[in-house]
C-alpha cells in the first residue's frame, strides 16, 4: 500500500495581503456611507453601509479559515483545519442570499412607494463604491477560479460593485426622466445577476460539505484510467472527496495479476491523477488477484466499482 500528498497551491498560496487590503478598504468604506447617510438622510446609503458591513464579516470569515486550514494536523485532527474552509464557504454563500433578498424585498417596497433617488453626493459615494469594490473583486479574481472561499469573497465584492454601479446609472437616467420605478427594477435585475453566480457556490459548497466528489474531477475519466491500467484485473473501493476548498483526496484498491510487477504502479498512479485529474492526497492498496478470489470465494471477472 502506498500514500502520498502532493501540494500544489493554484496560484493561491498567500491571500493574506488580498484579505487585509479587502477588509481595510472596505470598512473604509463602510464608515464614510454611514457618515454621509446620515449627512445626505439617505436611507439607501445607510442600508447599503449595513450590507457592505456584512462583506467585511464575509471577509474575516474566508481569512480565518485561510489561516485555520495552514495549521499542522494533530493526532486529534489528524486531516487538521482543512474543512474549516468548506464551513466557510458555505456561510458565504448563505450571507450572500441572504444579502440578496434583503435588496430584494427593498426593491419590491420601493415600487409601490417609489422615492427620489438622492442627489449628487449619493451618485460620489456610490461611485467609490464600485471603485473600492471592484478592485477588492480583482483581489480574488484567479484564485475564484480554484477556492471556492475565494469565489464567495469576488462574488460579494463584485456584487457590491455591480449594485454600486446600479445606483449611479439608475439615477443618472433618472434625474432626466424621473422615472423612478427604475431604482428597484434595476436592484432586482441586479439580484437575478448575481442570483445566478451564488446558486453555483452554494451548490458546491453543500457538496463539499457532504464529501460528494468535487466538481474538478473527472470520476468517469479516472475509472477509464484505472481500468485500463497494466495488469491490473480491477479495482474498488474507489472514493475522491474534497479536504478543503483547494485539495482533493483519493483512495483505491486495485486488484492486480502480478503482485511483485506492481509495486510501481502506485507511484505511476498519484502522480498520474495529480497531473490529470488534480488530486493531491493519493491512497493506493495492491492486491493479488488469487488471494482476492480465494478469499471472496468467486471468479476473478472484471467488476469495476
Amino acid at each position: 500500500m502506498a500514500h502520498s500528498h502532493h501540494h500544489h497551491e493554484h496560484s493561491v498560496s498567500n491571500y493574506n495581503s488580498a484579505f487585509a487590503i479587502g477588509i481595510a478598504l472596505n470598512l473604509i468604506y463602510v464608515v464614510v456611507e454611514a457618515v454621509y447617510g446620515v449627512i445626505t438622510d439617505s436611507l439607501a446609503l445607510l442600508a447599503d453601509a449595513g450590507h457592505n458591513l456584512s462583506d467585511v464579516v464575509t471577509l474575516v470569515l474566508a481569512w480565518g479559515a485561510f489561516a485555520l486550514a495552514k495549521k499542522a494536523a494533530t493526532d486529534q485532527r489528524t486531516y487538521g483545519f482543512r474543512k474549516v474552509t468548506i464551513l466557510a464557504s458555505l456561510t458565504s454563500a448563505f450571507l450572500l442570499l441572504l444579502a440578496l433578498g434583503a435588496i430584494a424585498w427593498e426593491a419590491i417596497q420601493r415600487f409601490s412607494d417609489p422615492r427620489p433617488v438622492a442627489g449628487t453626493t449619493v451618485m460620489v459615494v456610490a461611485f467609490i463604491g464600485v471603485l473600492i469594490n471592484a478592485a477588492t473583486a480583482m483581489l480574488f479574481a484567479k484564485g475564484q477560479k480554484h477556492d471556492l472561499n475565494m469565489k464567495g469573497a469576488f462574488l460579494h465584492m463584485a456584487g457590491d460593485a455591480a449594485v454600486s454601479l446600479g445606483v449611479i446609472i439608475s439615477a443618472f437616467i433618472i434625474n432626466i426622466t424621473g422615472w423612478d420605478w427604475l431604482d428597484p427594477a434595476t436592484s432586482l435585475a441586479i439580484v437575478v445577476v448575481i442570483l445566478i453566480g451564488t446558486w453555483g457556490l452554494l451548490k458546491d459548497s453543500i457538496n463539499y460539505s457532504l464529501d460528494a466528489v468535487p466538481s474538478n474531477v473527472d470520476m468517469a475519466g479516472l475509472k477509464a484510467y484505472l481500468a485500463a491500467l497494466p495488469n491490473v484485473a480491477t479495482f474498488h473501493d474507489l472514493h475522491v472527496w474534497p479536504m478543503s476548498t483547494t485539495e482533493n483526496a483519493m483512495t483505491v484498491h486495485l486488484v492486480v495479476d502480478d503482485y511483485l510487477q506492481a509495486q510501481s504502479l502506485a507511484d505511476e498512479i498519484k502522480h498520474h491523477v495529480h497531473d490529470h485529474f488534480d488530486i493531491e492526497h493519493v491512497t493506493v492498496q495492491i492486491e493479488a488477484a488469487d488471494f482476492v478470489c480465494k478469499t471472496d470465494h468467486q471468479s476473478c471477472g472484471v467488476t469495476n466499482n
